[in-house]
Parts: structure tokens; C-alpha cells; sequence
């Protein structure tokens, strides 16, 4: 990885203990900047057919290219076992709770579908075929029901 960033090969052993940390900490990267798209996407959340859309956009886009969902799920895996790590995928967790709570505040259906979002990205990633707008959009429909249905 040093190469790649045209570092010497002893500086990741500068900054980082391990193997096991410079993948935490590229993994943490990765999480922490799709959260952080997922928190601008929920403040701007009206709860409608618009903020649907753009979720069923950016899932799509996601499973179209899964190198960082991949990292993001190795990432959860991680911090199934190391729960210094939770609080970043807590985090992604809380803003798609946010992006919810923009249609309903049932606490209840906010976890369902945190949980369907969740699920339905995991399993585009055991596809050649992975979902699209429209196949996310028809999900998103029924999960997050809106004025203009």
C-alpha cells in the first residue's frame, strides 16, 4: 500500500502497530465517509417521492461498484468481534435511522427498515446481477410510503 501512495514501505509501520490496524483504519475511512453521505442525505429528507428516489439512486450506485460496501461489511464483521469498532458502523446506522424518521417516526418500522436497507445491500453484493433504481425504488416504495403514492 505504501508503494501505491509513493511512501516508503516502512511508513505504514510508522503510523500503525499492525496489518490488522491499517485495515481497521481503512475500513473506519471508507464507513465514515458513506455516513457521512447518508447524514446529508437525511437532512435533506422531506419525506418524499424526491428523498425516495435519491435513496433508491445511491443504493444502486453502491451495488454498481461494491469495492466499499464489500469494506463496509468487513467492517461490521470487525466490530462484531471488536467492539471498539462499533461506534463507526453505529454512526452509518444512525443516519439511515435519520433518513427514516424523515417518512415515519414509529421507532418500530425505523429498525425494519434500517434493517430491509441494510439486508438488501448485503445480498446485492451475492449477485452478478444486482439491483437497480427501479428494483430499489419498488422496494423503497413499499417500506416508505409518501404523499405522492
Amino acid at each position: 500500500m505504501a508503494r501505491e501512495a509513493g511512501l516508503p514501505t516502512t511508513s505504514a509501520t510508522y503510523y500503525f502497530s499492525g496489518i490488522d490496524d491499517l485495515l481497521c483504519a481503512a475500513l473506519t475511512s471508507v464507513m465514515t465517509e458513506d455516513a457521512g453521505r447518508m447524514r446529508r442525505l437525511a437532512a435533506e429528507t422531506d419525506g418524499g417521492l424526491d428523498s425516495r428516489q435519491t435513496l433508491a439512486q445511491l443504493m444502486a450506485d453502491v451495488v454498481a461498484a461494491p469495492g466499499r460496501l464489500l469494506a463496509e461489511y468487513e467492517l461490521y464483521l470487525q466490530a462484531a468481534r471488536r467492539p471498539e469498532l462499533r461506534e463507526v458502523t453505529q454512526v452509518w446506522l444512525d443516519a439511515a435511522a435519520d433518513f427514516v424518521r424523515g417518512y415515519t417516526q414509529d421507532p418500530v418500522r425505523v429498525r425494519v427498515v434500517v434493517g430491509a436497507i441494510d439486508g438488501l445491500l448485503l445480498q446485492a453484493l451475492l449477485t452478478d446481477d444486482p439491483p437497480g433504481v427501479a428494483d430499489f425504488e419498488e422496494i423503497l416504495r413499499d417500506l416508505l410510503p409518501c404523499p405522492e403514492d
